[in-house]
């Protein structure tokens, strides 16, 4: 049997040299990959910045510690405050007194202070009326702490959401390719049969293949992604998708996990392909018809249908039960994952009506018909690895672009200000005479979800209610916010599901409380920006970063550029708002859409190479019936970009069906349901796919009729 595997691993290299590379490379991708998330896991620990020359650092109180009830215990659940809290100025008269104390030098009450002092006789005078904090820990001290974590987060969901990307369309890739590869082969098979070989022998056979390739393919993908790991993290830095500090460590676990995959997928792609070799008869030696049967066996046909179901009842319940969901990149990058597999799977059953709904004239256009409605298993081929990217395409680009501009479209209708300032902690602005000048400021409230939990919701602190209510536009269901005050609060649809005039008891953003606030007025839950408000009285500590002012003419204008912000107008606002993210969102959207790109045009050409490779004896009798060699070039690339096209066409649908449903998502949330189909993208992916699916038809069709 192994002297048969690899005699025909031999005779057959260039058929296998497609799946060779796919697989290569997705084991590549995936140890790169592997590796990277490795190094998050790995991270090392963070240098304090703040109070870098000082061993000790005492600071107060930044965590609000409440106990919940989990089961039939009490136990004490900490959230991180915005800020910490003040040392206590007794413990800093103190402090001051024995030894050499450095504070910011912000002129307010400091919230931390470096000591020049042993760590022991600090906690014996501090007590427990303040945090003393050493080595690593000082790092709490910092103006934000929690940034690299917040980084490592976001690049681990960037890093695993590319790693299944790999694997599901490396999966599609090598599967077609099994699966294509034993449709030609169909005759040898039933050859073997003839000289006696069983069933079993023939499955096995196919296995065998199967394996060695996997395990060839899949070391060599193991030595690509040791050297694609360090250019991944480099670029990652450059893009600002990760800390300056990220480098790649020497974790092994990696190469263990994208070698058996690969191995994995190389034996799963070869299955159902070895079970339908199985299935030839000794009789297939003597056949000659080019006409596909059996294109969709049963397994198949169940699979797809399973899957289509699958993605299509998620994308329902989904939009039924939790629309804001489909805001997230998580969801609409693999929930479209389901859909694309599910209409990959049964698309030659689409194949043949669509070809012959084509109106194609003359004598070329009439065999590009015919020849692609015939031979099923080569258009759908074709067609699978093209829909995955197109559906990608769409979705990915079309979900992100339509949700940033439904957020930038909601900022803008959410507001009647001319003008709007952002920045850090803006200075006071007085409003000039005939002017409404609102200011706000970041903060937190924190909330028991029940008695089980806590739960810490952003807020926007306002500084005016009255000037606040005139100018915003927020989409309110109930209650009026005219009405708030320091003794109410404004609440999305989400927030404890409270109804106007209860009360509601929450803890500010420097631990206080509880204090027990009026819902004042319930807005509609949009994007996710939509409340909570609170006012000043109950945001110790914020500062302001956005003022909107409306009326006043110039004096407004030079009042508000002595603010220390930046002055827009409030369209101009908004897109700058929705540009913030934009080069770094995108280059994760690249990265995976890239890949997916690679796979397809690997399967195109492994494909069309394999396909046209067979078709001499096709080619050679249109030469004989009058077709001339150009004729015959054009039908050849005009059935390949007919398979791009019906690929194109339902990866197109996929798109469709993944943004309508986030456009019902985004009314439903009462959210501007502003759909984004990024065309150029889709058409740019689909005449790459073109190209290199003529050129992967043509040069072996020109190379057999010469």
């Amino acid at each position: 049997m192994l002297t048969v595997v690899l005699t025909g691993l031999r005779a057959r290299w260039a058929s296998f040299l497609g799946g060779f590379v796919a697989l290569a490379l997705g084991v590549g991708l995936l140890t790169t990959m592997g590796l990277g998330l490795a190094a998050t896991f790995e991270a090392p620990a963070r240098s304090p910045e703040r109070f870098s020359s000082s061993p000790v650092v005492v600071m107060g109180s930044d965590r609000l510690v409440l106990d919940v009830r989990r089961g039939p215990d009490l136990v004490s659940v900490a959230r991180p405050l915005d800020r910490p809290q003040p040392v206590d100025d007794e413990v800093l008269r103190a402090l001051k007194a024995r030894w050499t104390v450095t504070a910011p030098g912000d002129g307010g009450p400091p919230a931390a202070v470096g000591v020049d002092a042993p760590a022991a006789e600090v906690r014996t005078l501090v007590g427990g009326r303040a945090q003393v904090l050493t080595g690593a820990e000082r790092v709490r001290a910092d103006p934000d702490p929690e940034r690299d974590a917040r980084a490592l987060t976001s690049l681990n969901a960037l890093l695993g959401t590319s790693g299944g990307v790999t694997a599901f369309v490396s999966v599609f890739v090598v599967a077609s390719t099994f699966a294509f590869a034993v449709a030609l082969r169909r005759r040898e098979f039933g050859l073997l049969r003839t000289a006696g070989a069983t069933p079993g022998q023939v499955r096995r056979l196919l296995l065998a293949e199967a394996a060695a390739l996997g395990v060839l393919a899949s070391a060599t993908g193991c030595a690509l992604g040791s050297l694609g790991a360090p250019l991944l993290a480099r670029t990652l830095v450059d893009g600002g998708l990760a800390p300056a500090w990220f480098t790649i460590g020497t974790a092994s676990w990696p190469f263990h996990v994208a070698f058996w995959t690969g191995t994995t997928v190389a034996l799963a792609g070869a299955v159902a392909a070895s079970r339908r070799a199985g299935r030839v008869g000794p009789t297939a030696a003597l056949r000659e018809a080019d006409v596909d049967t059996d294109v969709l066996p049963l397994g198949r046909a169940l699979l797809g249908t399973g899957l289509l179901l699958a993605g299509a009842g998620l994308l329902a319940w989904t939009y039924a039960t939790e629309p804001s969901e489909l805001l997230k990149r998580k969801t609409y990058t693999t929930l479209p994952m389901l859909l694309t597999g599910g209409v990959a799977l049964l698309s030659p059953l689409l194949v043949r009506p669509v070809s012959r709904l084509l109106r194609l004239r003359g004598a070329v256009g009439t065999l590009v018909r015919e020849n692609s409605a015939a031979s099923v298993r080569r258009t759908a081929a074709v067609a699978a690895p093209v829909l995955v990217t197109v559906a990608l395409a769409g979705t990915l680009f079309g979900a992100s672009a339509g949700v940033t501009r439904a957020r930038e479209a909601e900022a803008r209708e959410q507001t009647a200000a001319a003008y709007v300032v952002a920045g850090e902690e803006l200075r006071a602005v007085a409003a000039p005479a005939g002017a409404v000048v609102s200011a706000t400021g970041a903060t937190s409230v924190f909330v028991r979800d029940g008695d089980e939990a806590v739960v810490k919701y952003g807020a926007r602190a306002v500084a005016d209610p009255a000037a606040f209510a005139e100018l915003a536009r927020l989409p309110v269901v109930a209650g009026d916010l005219r009405d708030l005050d320091d003794r109410s609060i404004v609440v999305n649809e989400e927030f404890e599901r409270r109804r106007v005039g209860e009360t509601v008891e929450v803890w500010r953003a420097d631990g206080s409380g509880p204090v027990r606030l009026r819902v004042a007025a319930v807005l509609a839950l949009g994007t996710g920006d939509n409340g909570p408000y609170v006012t000043r009285a109950n945001a110790p500590g914020s500062a302001v970063d956005r003022i909107d002012a409306r009326g006043g003419g110039a004096a407004t204008a030079r009042a508000l550029a002595a603010s220390g912000g930046t002055v827009r107008t409030a369209d101009a606002w908004a897109e700058a708002e929705r540009r913030t993210d934009a080069p770094r969102n995108r280059l994760g959207m690249v990265l995976v859409l890239g890949i997916a790109l690679v796979y397809t045009v690997i399967g195109l050409a492994n494909t069309l190479l394999m396909a046209t490779s067979v078709r001499g004896g096709e080619l050679a009798s249109l030469r004989l019936a009058g077709a001339t060699r150009s004729q015959i070039l054009r039908v050849v690339a005009g059935e390949a970009v007919l398979a791009v096209t019906v690929g194109a066409a339902l990866g197109l649908a996929v798109a469709a069906a993944v943004l309508g449903t986030l456009g019902a998502g985004l009314a439903a949330l009462s959210a501007p349901a502003v759909l984004a189909v990024p065309w150029s993208l889709v058409g740019a992916s689909a005449a790459v796919c073109a190209v290199v699916a003529v050129a992967a038809s043509a040069l072996p069709a020109w190379r057999l009729t010469r």
